[in-house]
């Protein structure tokens, strides 16, 4: 559960960052991702999980 936790807290970390950092940006990008295709939504969000899940693996051989 303390893993799980972790990772939440992280990507809140992560969005609030960038939320008060850039928040025009991230306007930009949403209404970037609002001219796109669902197809290419689904592509982006499949690339980013795969990067993620990549950066995980990466931590976790680091680890062992």
């Amino acid at each position: 559960m303390t893993p799980i936790l972790l990772g939440l807290g992280l990507v809140l970390v992560v969005e609030g960052l960038a939320w008060a950092l850039a928040p025009s940006l991230l306007l930009k990008m949403l209404e970037t991702l609002r001219g796109m295709t669902p197809e290419q939504r689904r592509v982006a969000g499949l690339v980013t999980l795969a990067l993620g899940i990549a950066l995980l693996w990466m931590a976790r051989l680091t680890t062992l």
